[in-house]
């Protein structure tokens, strides 16, 4: 274990230092490989799969259950799931629908629920995903994930980083934003012009931390 609990950040491994693992489909992809979208309340099965509980700081009633269309690191449509705060949803379609149009890639985009958060960790994770009921990483606040206004996009290869800690925690060959290799959100790049044009902040751009993985409605 490193510091603050978490794992000690490794070396990555050398097939990961370009990672582009082919997505497992979850849900059955676009057949006719175009970009599709659904909006609709939290079917109970979802909720029941997902992190969320009576504890967490957003009402089930205030999320919403969406799916989108996203372009794997093999070129293919795949269809991803997301759970959101429900006035952030529309905007989120438009946010994949603009990453699905770039041809950014992703590798997976599913919902994890609580047994999937408190699992001993793999090191090398990489769900692009929105709500999750959890604080604020190393704090006891809430994140802006526990209210469904927070995303992160394909973590393994934005990584989050603050001092001698790395997450995932094999993910420190993508430390060197200098080379840019599919999936990295760059400054400048269609993800971070996505997520701006609804308001929403980079974590790339913190100043006492990185987490290049991370946009959220307040910036937090």
């Amino acid at each position: 274990m490193g510091p603050g609990g978490f794992a000690a950040a490794q070396d990555t491994p050398p097939e990961l230092r370009n990672r582009s693992i082919i997505t497992v489909d979850d849900l059955p992809p676009p057949p006719d490989g175009r970009f599709h979208s659904t909006v609709q309340r939290v079917p109970a099965s979802v909720l029941a799969r997902s992190s969320w509980s009576d504890d967490c700081p957003v009402a089930a009633a205030d999320l919403r259950y969406l799916t989108v269309s996203f372009r794997g690191f093999d070129g293919r449509a795949h269809t991803g799931e997301l759970l959101v705060n429900a006035r952030a949803a529309d905007d989120l379609v438009t946010v994949f629908g603009q990453l699905f149009a770039a041809d950014f890639p992703i590798e997976r985009m599913r919902i994890s629920s609580a047994a999937d958060m408190n699992a001993p960790p793999t090191g090398d994770g990489n769900t692009t995903e929105s709500f999750a009921c959890r604080p604020v990483r190393g704090h006891k606040s809430w994140s802006q994930h526990a209210y469904g206004l927070a995303v992160d996009v394909n973590p393994f290869q934005n990584p989050y980083h603050k001092g001698k800690v790395v997450l995932p925690e094999l993910a420190t060959d993508y430390l060197d934003r200098a080379e840019a290799r599919p999936g990295m959100v760059r400054p400048g790049g269609p993800a971070v012009r996505a997520f701006a044009a609804i308001g929403w902040k980079w974590g790339g751009d913190y100043r006492s931390l990185k987490d290049y993985m991370h946009f959220s409605a307040n910036g937090g």
